[in-house]
């Protein structure tokens, strides 16, 4: 066993170790962001309260990283690592409440690097890594709020329950959780009910911008979300089948987490008291969330995409704990540890081997040389700078991230010519055989792409 007075400095040892590893591994190995990040550039270089598949939030958030570092592949890696970390450390501080051996807490945080999301999948900043804090800041506030009823508690809540949903909607399943839990106990928590509604009128509030920009838009994003998860095509196989495979790739993302809790523990028999206050919130935030998106599955026929898992486990470590902490054998400690030093250094060299061997991946397209050679040209034909980008995420995306005049994205210009001024210098980005026909500037190529140049000579 690790002596009492190290277990914190272990902790924040691994916190730092994982924030250096995880940010210094893709810098070195990725010639390009990933997608999901370049596709938050490009919303972020013409903020809104929404876009087409999201709402605002991972946007904003790339868009200060851009304003301090610029195009510095590095300090995106950095931002998604500070959104691991800041829940790796609201875990610690929600189990540090339920444990009173801080070894368990340990455990429940170490526990995470056997959880496909919280290692090989973090250095893509996207709306799943952006809920991640949130989701942890709202069981610890909701916890705090429940046992003391005080108002700052309840207005955090209510503040963090707002930006967890403006990363991603999904986000809602974990606050059904709450509204469920306090429902089962509604006799307990009669006087903290005027609170809770304080803090979902905070949330409200917060969320009134994005509601407009939704109304406006005739809810885009909330379409793009139930076409993603092929509600548009209805099969009533879809009703058996995908619940069956949501599960089965739960099971198989948790198998390394369930072999670690396996290596400690004598028996694996779960006997959970029901009337155990701290156990009934942990079953509520871990199992309903999931119990929900699984009911959602079946009663609709939806496809539950992989990582739309990702902020839903973050707390499962203090679950089992909690459940089998008398059940652990404490001979049997050094294995855990061994499959925590394992998984953790394994996830990022088998990172860095799939970016060295594998040469098909996004992160090799390069971005940066083909925004040069698009300079190069608009400087042979144009005097006035770039300013404006047009075309998908990925293509136009990239130049609007490596080009140094930080051109605006959109995917289109409908209805929004008016916002285009005649001394802004313009690209659109697509099939070259149409833009070749319809480009009334100096047409490129750079296959499987070509470029309209519209600029002032």
């Amino acid at each position: 066993m690790i002596a009492k007075k190290n277990i914190e400095k272990i902790f924040y040892l691994f916190v730092f170790s994982h924030l250096f590893l995880w940010t210094l591994i893709p810098s070195i190995s990725n010639l390009n962001l990933p997608l999901d990040t370049i596709e938050a550039l490009a919303w972020g270089s013409n903020l809104d309260w929404g876009f087409n598949k999201h709402p605002p939030l991972s946007a904003f958030a790339v868009e200060i990283f851009y304003q301090i570092f610029g195009a510095n592949d590095w300090s995106y890696y950095f931002l998604s690592q500070i959104f691991v970390i800041i829940s790796f450390y609201f875990v610690w501080k929600f189990s540090n409440e339920i444990f009173d051996d801080k070894t368990y807490s340990l455990f429940s945080v170490l526990i995470l690097s056997g959880i496909y999301f919280y290692n090989f999948t973090t250095p893509e900043f996207n709306v799943n890594v952006s809920q991640l804090p949130f989701s942890a800041l709202c069981v610890y506030f909701f916890w705090k709020s429940i046992n003391t009823n005080k108002k700052i508690y309840w207005i955090l809540f209510g503040i963090f329950s707002a930006l967890g949903i403006l990363s991603k909607y999904l986000f809602i399943y974990l606050l059904a959780a709450f509204f469920i839990y306090l429902i089962f106990n509604y006799n307990n928590f009669k006087k903290l009910i005027p609170n809770y509604f304080l803090s979902v009128l905070i949330s409200f509030m917060l969320l009134g911008p994005h509601l407009i920009w939704l109304l406006e838009n005739n809810f885009v994003t909330v379409f793009y979300g139930l076409n993603r998860s092929g509600l548009s095509e209805f099969n009533i196989a879809n009703h058996f089948l995908n619940p069956i495979i949501f599960l089965l790739k739960q099971v198989i993302i948790l198998l390394p987490f369930f072999i670690m809790i396996v290596s400690i523990v004598k028996k694996f028999k779960l006997k959970i008291n029901f009337k155990n206050k701290k156990t009934q919130f942990l079953i509520a935030i871990n199992l309903v969330p999931l119990f929900l998106i699984f009911f959602t599955s079946i009663i609709t026929g939806a496809k539950i995409r992989t990582m739309w898992m990702t902020p839903f486990y973050l707390f499962l470590g203090i679950l089992f704990f909690e459940i089998l902490k008398k059940n652990i054998e404490i001979n049997k400690i050094k294995r855990f540890y061994y499959l925590f030093i394992f998984f953790f250094i394994t996830t990022p060299a088998l990172y860095l081997l799939v970016s060295i061997v594998d040469e098909t991946k996004r992160t090799d397209y390069p971005g940066k040389e083909i925004s040069r050679l698009v300079q190069n040209k608009w400087n042979d034909n144009f005097v006035n700078e770039i300013k404006v980008v047009i075309g998908d995420e990925w293509s136009a995306g990239n130049l609007s991230y490596h080009l140094n005049s930080r051109p605006s994205w959109y995917n289109s210009l409908k209805n929004k010519t008016k916002m285009i001024k005649e001394d802004q210098g313009v690209i659109y980005v697509g099939n070259p055989k149409v833009l070749k026909k319809v480009c009334p500037g100096v047409f490129g190529e750079i296959s499987p792409v070509g470029y309209c140049m519209i600029g002032k000579r």
